[in-house]
């Protein structure tokens, strides 16, 4: 199993496709929180730059923050293994901060290393300690959450919003842009931008896709649907057998959803 450079996991391989200071009102994930967690990290990362959470194994979850900084905890649980085995790296650097729960060695794969983006290498072989993240977000910071098993979520956030994962579910709502990938299970993201300013993609292979885009939306629209059905508050045409087209006012960018075997739902918001 691979996420960045290399990941490995022995115990249940899959392919993976396409792959801090809180005011006392801040509604704050679920989860881990103060008091509760194994590992808390706060700190500023500047408007425009970006949190990101890479795990394995456990779910990560965002929400808004009306402070100022970035607060991230952290929760490890084991069945047979160590939950100590697993430690929690920081890394700053130019794009923001990454932020991994970094497993074992394994024996003949190169060294675990925490870095961001799709760098970096983290592999897990004969651990079952998982790790569930919670991040409280500002305004303005932009969220990237990438798990192999586990669900990304994203509630409510005012800033650029991104969840991958290969095994679990995708949930993000923003004001801003946002793109979700899995490969086995749902896609569900309601983004606020009319405007994208880039390509985003709303994938998976077994699961559905559902996308709310607001009704003034400057984008094209692709999406591809094999064995599932498409709705959509949109015209679309259907230009090849199983792939349906739209330009949305003025075009732009293209919003891509699809799955393989699953639904895909193109609403309309406000």
């Amino acid at each position: 199993m691979r996420i960045g450079r290399k990941i490995v996991l022995c115990v249940a391989p899959i392919l993976a496709a396409a792959l801090v200071a809180c005011d006392d009102d801040d509604n704050g994930p679920a989860g881990p929180g103060p008091g509760t967690s194994d590992f808390e990290w706060s700190g500023q990362v500047a408007q425009g730059l970006a949190i990101e959470i890479k795990g394995i194994s456990g779910s990560i979850s965002a929400s808004l923050t009306s402070g100022s900084q970035v607060e991230v905890f952290a929760t490890k649980e084991g069945q047979q293994s160590d939950p100590s085995t697993v430690t929690i790296e920081v890394v700053e650097h130019a794009g923001g901060v990454t932020i991994c729960a970094v497993y074992p060695d394994v024996p003949g794969q190169p060294p675990n290393e925490c870095a961001p983006g799709l760098e970096g290498n983290m592999s897990v072989q004969d651990n079952d300690v998982e790790v569930t993240f919670a991040v409280r977000v500002p305004a303005g910071v932009d969220f990237v959450g990438r798990t192999i098993s586990g669900n990304v979520s994203a509630i409510g956030l005012q800033s650029d919003a991104f969840g991958y994962v290969v095994s679990g579910n995708v949930d993000l709502t923003t004001t801003e842009i946002a793109e979700g990938r899995t490969v086995s299970g749902s896609v569900d993201v309601t983004l606020g931008e009319a405007n994208p300013g880039r390509d985003l993609e709303f994938a998976t292979t077994s699961g559905s896709v559902t996308l709310r885009i607001p009704s003034d939306t400057n984008a094209e629209i692709r999406a591809t649907v094999a064995s599932g059905s498409l709705s959509s508050d949109f015209q679309l045409t259907e230009t090849s057998p199983g792939i349906w087209e739209a330009t949305l006012g003025s075009g732009g960018p293209t919003l891509s959803l699809s799955s393989v075997s699953g639904s895909v739902t193109l609403l309309s918001g406000s």
